[in-house]
């Protein structure tokens, strides 16, 4: 999959938001779909990285405190 389809997928899924929500305003959106994308980012990246955590952060271009802080709001460790 390349940047440039994720980026069509996302497209066309705020698309179709928006013309769900009819004649009803969008409230949040940056942090919805932040929120939205950020948790299966960090699943799927910590699964290749078999959980380690520095190699992660490091494909992420995080500091690892923050993907530290990140994984822990996700509830994806404790």
């Amino acid at each position: 999959m390349s940047h440039m389809h994720i980026e069509e997928s996302v497209r066309n899924s705020l698309k179709s938001y928006l013309r769900d929500l009819g004649a009803s305003e969008p409230d949040g959106m940056y942090n919805m779909v932040v929120n939205v994308v950020e948790k299966p980012l960090l699943e799927i990246v910590m699964q290749h990285a078999d959980n380690n955590q520095s190699k992660a952060a490091q494909w992420l271009g995080l500091n690892r405190n923050t993907l530290r802080k990140k994984l822990l709001e996700h509830k994806l460790i404790t």
